[in-house]
């Protein structure tokens, strides 16, 4: 049977105001799990990324269904190792694609002119600059386009138990039916690390937590919670 969501029911501010007030009494062990689940994640090459964030999403989830947080929850993840792993496959493919675009259109250009000992002229610089910076943005939002589509994804897999095809296609699917909200959603997080990085730039690390339930918020929003989680 397939999974049924609701749409329009995502509220990006009261995504924020609900997703502090549930996770504040557990806010300080969420945030060591969370940091800690990514840097074991981004250490390990990237290959335990969908492990360690379906343990760091287990936690929380714990936390919206009022139970407590519990460090233990970061390596419950590892009963999630296969089926996330497609999802980490094709979550960083377009961040890969884009590191690269960068490289070749600004980057690698301009090394090439400094090792060939030519002369580097605004009049040629700034015209391929511009040029480049165009690409670039085309491609960064054609990335934030498909990272959107898959914003569910690992709640769906550790909420709902689902593969990680199955949660990709749903998730896309809901977030077509959700754009408005989950464009708004968007916006919001992206206020939320600014506001971090002007914190002397540190601060963007303490709203991890706060972004990571404001989505779970708009995530429980469009697919309520089961009689029965996985987890």
């Amino acid at each position: 049977m397939e999974l049924q969501f609701t749409t329009g029911q995502i509220r990006p501010a009261e995504c924020v105001k609900e997703g502090f007030r549930l996770i504040k009494q557990d806010y300080w062990l969420l945030f060591a799990i969370t940091i800690i689940g990514l840097f074991i994640g981004g250490f390990s090459f990237y290959i335990l990324l969908g492990a360690m964030f379906c343990g760091v999403l287990t936690a929380y989830l714990r936390v919206f269904d009022g139970g407590r947080a519990d460090f233990n929850d970061l390596w419950k993840g590892f009963d999630y190792f296969g089926k996330s792993l497609l999802a980490v496959v094709v979550i960083l493919v377009p961040g890969l694609i884009y590191g690269v675009v960068v490289l070749l259109t600004i980057y690698l250009p301009i090394i090439a002119m400094a090792v060939s000992g030519g002369k580097i002229s605004p009049d040629e610089l700034i015209p391929a600059f511009i040029g480049a910076l165009v690409i670039d943005v085309i491609v960064a939002l054609l990335m934030v386009g498909i990272h959107s589509l898959l914003m569910f994804v690992f709640p769906l897999i550790v909420d709902r138990g689902l593969s990680s095809w199955d949660a990709i296609k749903l998730s896309a699917r809901a977030t077509l039916k959700n754009l408005g909200g989950v464009a708004g959603l968007i916006a919001v997080n992206i206020g939320l690390a600014i506001l971090g990085y002007l914190a002397f730039c540190v601060g963007v690390y303490l709203a991890i937590p706060i972004i990571m339930a404001t989505n779970l918020v708009a995530y429980r929003q469009v697919f309520p919670k089961a009689a029965e989680a996985s987890y």
